[in-house]
């Protein structure tokens, strides 16, 4: 169950069985601008609060070589489902469609 932590920083603090339990909740807290404060074994170890306005976005991110931008550009097309039958061995399947 949530407990009250300071009022000037709206925190409250959750075990990670009860995070896991509400975590809908705590996101939904998180939207409305308050922290959480996540406790493993009764001692802070994580908090779960709002994104800061100076928050890195992707554009951010890849202009900080922080991650890889995407290769594809235009949306992903999962290719055709192959038929196979049943009880067929997977490795023979590969083996014929490969070549």
């Amino acid at each position: 169950m949530d407990t009250p932590l300071d009022p000037a920083t709206m925190a409250a603090a959750v075990g990670v069985r009860d995070l896991r339990a509400g975590l809908t909740d705590a996101i939904r807290r998180a939207a409305a601008g308050q922290r959480t404060i996540i406790t493993n074994a009764g001692r802070p170890t994580a908090q779960l609060g709002p994104l800061d306005a100076d928050a890195p976005d992707l554009d951010r991110l890849i202009g900080a070589g922080a991650v890889i931008p995407p290769r594809r550009s235009t949306e992903f097309r999962p290719p055709a489902a192959v038929p196979v039958w049943a009880g067929s061995r997977i490795d023979q399947v590969l083996r014929e469609l490969r070549g």
